[in-house]
């Protein structure tokens, strides 16, 4: 992270040092006179920096994306005869603890160890003197060459924009490579789980008990597994939390939002707003502990006087916690999209002698609807995705019930439970978390979809 860094802050200032000189060059060459330039001197600076740094930038994120492989196959192939006679299994642990105590500058324990802690110095060492000659060669000929093309009539304004232009499709590239890594490992891994479990035993089953895994092959392996990964309990849990959060951030959020937009005066808006959106920047594990050491002891020993069993863990408690949590996503969003209806809207409402509150919900909020789908829809994303919450205050327990006084579980929290520890990913009991990751993903694309349709469907566009 150090050597990072370090190539960060040496990057960000060659970058500055090579704009000015490139801007230097470029007034040079027309004589002063920016008339002269086919491109404003800014650009040639641009060019500068960019031909200068750009091909010794992608040679070190070329390297650092293959030295660790490279150094594990140096080490290995000079340790020779020692290594192989390392355990199997112990071999990429000795590799990892190796690279490690190199960097510190510790001693290994063993003398294998030691001897690979000494050939992973000389490697860092030998490959980074490599590095910056090979990073100063390519900057001194990027440097030279673009003070020869720096002239008069060099177009550098096509040559920056063109670049930056790349630069923003790659980036592009990269987040839809990584939506797809995503989705097809959640596929490929879901595929593997469904060979051990029956698709409809899962999406259909009324009993979650991963602990009790049969691992094994065959027929009566499959049957097992079945009658004990069914997720109907799972789904029931995160619905119901859900419901219960929805239930309270959606009415308060958007009276909050409707006062602030057309009732509050600047004043009270600007303190008001601003203490509302707070909620969304406390921790979860804040409202996790708020849940499980205030609501929820509150909610049990108010049952008691009412002679209804209360769990210590609830449903109820994690809900209105995670409602409370999501208001501002709801709050703040409604209050951008009922400010962004027309004013023109509100006095011609108030023109035909409707009162304000009648405006309010004949014409602003029918007017603002699509932006408040979306914001409940976000709400809504969130609360599925939430985990902290739940695992303080609703518990682990996969219980099949509608009742909001009771233990219940969602997805989040399985998938957590399940993948927590060291864990073999090739039984069932792994996987089943890829599982319930992809029916999450699925649930949360049709909710965007829904939201979309809506969106299509009601919004209105104004001049």
């Amino acid at each position: 992270m150090t050597q990072f860094l370090l190539f960060l802050v040496v990057f960000a200032v060659g970058a500055a040092g090579l704009f000015v000189f490139g801007r230097q060059r470029a007034l040079a060459v027309s004589g002063g006179s920016i008339e002269a330039l086919h491109s404003n001197p800014a650009y040639h600076g641009g060019f500068a920096a960019i031909s200068a740094l750009m091909p010794a930038a992608f040679v070190y994120i070329a390297w650092s994306s293959v030295a660790k492989s490279v150094g594990d196959w140096f080490v290995q192939s000079q340790l020779g005869a020692a290594f192989e006679s390392v355990p199997l299994a112990e071999r990429a642990t000795l590799l990892r603890n190796a690279r490690a105590m190199a960097e510190t500058g510790t001693a290994g324990s063993t003398p294998v160890e030691q001897s690979a802690v000494g050939l992973f110095a000389q490697f860092n060492s030998v490959s980074t003197l490599l590095l910056l000659a090979v990073m100063a060669v390519l900057v001194a000929a990027g440097l030279a060459y673009a003070m020869r093309a720096i002239s008069p009539r060099w177009r550098a304004r096509q040559f920056v924009e063109r670049t930056i232009m790349v630069f923003l499709i790659a980036a592009s590239v990269v987040a839809i490579v990584t939506t797809l890594g995503i989705v097809l490992s959640l596929i490929f891994e879901s595929l593997r789980f469904f060979e051990k479990v029956p698709v409809l035993s899962f999406l259909f089953g009324l009993h979650w008990s991963p602990q009790s895994a049969f691992e094994g092959a065959g027929a009566a392996a499959s049957n097992r597994n079945a009658e004990i990964f069914g997720a109907i309990p799972v789904f029931t849990g995160t619905l119901l939390i859900t419901f219960i959060a929805i239930a309270v951030a959606a009415p308060i959020g958007l009276m909050s939002a409707i006062y602030l937009s057309d009732y509050a005066s600047p004043r009270v808006r600007a303190v008001a707003k601003p203490l509302l959106e707070i909620l969304a920047g406390i921790p979860t594990v804040v409202y996790g502990f708020f849940a499980a050491l205030t609501v929820a002891p509150f909610f049990r020993q108010s049952g008691g006087l009412l002679g209804l069993g209360v769990s210590s863990e609830s449903a109820l408690a994690a809900g209105l916690v995670m409602g409370v949590m999501i208001i501002p996503f709801v709050s703040s969003l409604s209050d951008d999209v009922i400010n962004a209806v027309p004013q023109s809207l509100r006095d011609g409402s108030a023109g035909l002698g409707a009162t304000k509150s009648e405006t309010i919900r004949l014409v602003v909020i029918p007017a603002a609807l699509p932006g408040i789908v979306s914001a409940m829809m976000l709400a809504i994303s969130r609360a599925i995705g939430e985990t902290m919450i739940v695992v303080m205050a609703a518990g682990l327990a996969a219980n099949l019930t509608a009742n909001p006084l009771d233990a219940v579980t969602t997805v989040t929290v399985q998938i957590v439970s399940l993948l927590v520890g060291d864990q073999e990913f090739d039984s069932a009991k792994t996987l089943a978390a890829f599982a319930l990751g992809l029916v999450l993903f699925i649930v949360t694309l049709i909710l965007n979809v829904i939201a979309l349709q809506v969106i299509r469907k009601y919004q209105e566009q104004y001049d």
